[in-house]
């Protein structure tokens, strides 16, 4: 009998963003409008990327790699954020959202390895440029990008894996727009006091991690380009502020929610809207407005329309 109770979960409710009927149709605008430039804004980079050989260089094809997995990190959430405003019953099926929780881990766990790789070849460009083309070699940069995606996966397996173990019987409303893993494991009908611990600690530990390697790379890359000739350095403090800005923009939100000891719901609806929709949306902005190879090659485009 007790097996048959804990497996009575088969779907679970969103309470959405908020509670108005009028602001959620209000927001369906911006949500639709953001969410359609990301995917535009971060395939259109991928295209120009492949389409054009000025651009076949280690930084850019790891640029292209990012844009990809930040189209495919908005897609995890975005779409059915989007469609939720318009509907009084926000459900999601048990395998919807162990799917949505994969994903989320999955593209975000990669994302943060990718950036780490994106540090390392600014840091191999500027600290030892007559090496960088035999370092960061094609093959290398294959190897990094499938690295990343590989932790990622490692990442997002090992949490998916302890909240399947969770008997799900009863409570089934998450008070967010997506399945977030500390709101999910609340829902489950037993103590997860200890195996939220060890969740937050493989975030933790992944994106601690990665900040430390970042902030290493960018401060050591600093003190070179100051302690060397001004000529190439102004476009190599250029590149590394656009790398920068996304890092601080991506592990923000990342690290607040998941080490911040007090949860407060609004401040976490507002950081999973800014971490899922708002980030992946500015990364392809950032890099194309201040890179001047990529402003080159869109001009070169528009020429031959």
């Amino acid at each position: 009998m007790e097996e048959a109770n804990q497996t009575v979960v088969s779907e679970f409710i969103f309470q959405g963003l908020c509670a108005s009927k009028e602001l959620q149709i209000f927001l369906l605008l911006p949500f639709s409008t953001l969410y359609l430039l990301t995917v535009v804004g971060n395939l259109f980079v991928v295209i120009l990327i492949i389409i054009d050989h000025h651009l076949h260089s280690p930084m850019y094809f790891l640029l292209a790699n990012l844009s990809f997995i930040d189209f495919c990190l908005s897609s995890v959430t975005t779409p059915k954020l989007t469609t939720d405003l318009l509907k009084d019953n926000k459900t999601i099926s048990f395998g919807g959202c162990m799917s949505q929780i994969l994903c989320v881990h999955f593209f975000g766990g990669g994302e943060m390895v990718l950036l780490v790789t994106m540090a390392y070849d600014r840091y191999v460009a500027i600290c030892r440029p007559l090496h960088y083309s035999s370092i960061m070699d094609r093959q290398k940069c294959i190897w990094l990008v499938l690295i990343s995606w590989i932790i990622g996966f490692i990442h997002a397996m090992s949490q998916l894996i302890l909240i399947l173990e969770l008997p799900f019987c009863g409570p089934k409303v998450i008070d967010s727009f997506f399945c977030d893993i500390p709101l999910v494991m609340k829902l489950a009908c037993m103590n997860t006091d200890t195996l939220g611990i060890v969740i937050n600690a493989d975030s933790g530990v992944l994106a601690t991690t990665c900040f430390i390697l970042l902030l290493i790379s960018y401060t050591y890359i600093l003190l070179t380009v100051q302690l060397h000739s001004k000529d190439g350095s102004s476009k190599a403090l250029s590149t590394c502020t656009s790398h920068v800005i996304v890092v601080v923009l991506f592990f923000g939100p990342c690290i607040f929610i998941y080490l911040w000891p007090v949860s407060i719901t609004w401040v976490d609806k507002f950081l999973a809207v800014f971490y899922t929709v708002v980030t992946p949306l500015l990364n392809p902005a950032i890099y194309t407005l201040r890179n001047k190879d990529i402003k080159n090659a869109i001009k070169k485009l528009m020429n031959h329309m």
